[in-house]
């Protein structure tokens, strides 16, 4: 990120951390265009902080920029969402594997409460920020130097397809994904790797199997 002073740095960063949430909760579609004077308008800037804004979100993965064109939301395709669902049920319980040694009893307890609050909320959204804190505060602990940052990346690239999975599946469906965070907080606090990693893999491939069965969700 090029930034010219420390004024620019602090709206850069208070620019992105909105869009970032507004993105993730779904206030802009894959694809839509992202387009500066709009956002330097909603957030009363310049449109320096806001170039350099969406230069975060790109390495976020969140926002695709094209040179001399524009910027906008990350999209991706049947084939590019079903790959990187892959890549995550290999790469997830290899992250999880790597934190569970170092999760406390506190750590434990709060992935436990939010296994609970999503189970009583069933409100998608709800569903969906509870869940996105339940898996990253698991990951929380593994001191990687690459891994931990190319997981959040194919989180935030794949969120508008958990959200289409959310509402396919419906509270009701939702109710078997509940059960495994429950087998996942179990197999944590046993101390069990193996079967923690077997239930997060099965997790993230229910995911994109159901996903599979839907192509009309990418357009």
């Amino acid at each position: 990120m090029v930034v010219t002073d420390s004024t620019g740095s602090v709206a850069s960063l208070r620019i992105a951390d909105g869009l970032r949430r507004a993105i993730l909760a779904g206030e802009f579609a894959p694809g839509e265009r992202m387009r500066q004077e709009v956002i330097a308008t909603r957030f009363g800037a310049s449109r320096l902080p806001v170039r350099e804004a969406l230069r975060i979100l790109q390495s976020d993965g969140l926002v695709t920029l094209v040179a001399n064109s524009g910027a906008w939301v990350s999209q991706l395709d049947e084939r590019e969402c079903a790959e990187s669902y892959e890549i995550r049920e290999r790469l997830e319980p290899l992250l999880l594997r790597e934190s569970m040694p170092g999760l406390t009893a506190h750590d434990i307890a709060a992935m436990r409460r939010l296994a609970e609050e999503m189970e009583r909320k069933p409100e998608v959204e709800t569903f969906l920020r509870l869940d996105r804190e339940f898996h990253l505060l698991s990951y929380s602990r593994a001191e990687t130097v690459l891994l931990s940052a190319l997981i959040e990346r194919l989180w935030n690239t794949t969120q508008h397809y958990r959200r289409a999975f959310a509402v396919l599946v419906g509270a009701d469906g939702r109710r078997v994904v509940h059960y495994e965070h429950f087998l996942l907080v179990d197999a944590i606090q046993r101390g069990d790797a193996e079967d923690a990693q077997r239930v997060l893999g099965g997790h993230i491939r229910r995911t994109r199997l159901e996903l599979a069965q839907h192509p009309e969700v990418f357009g």
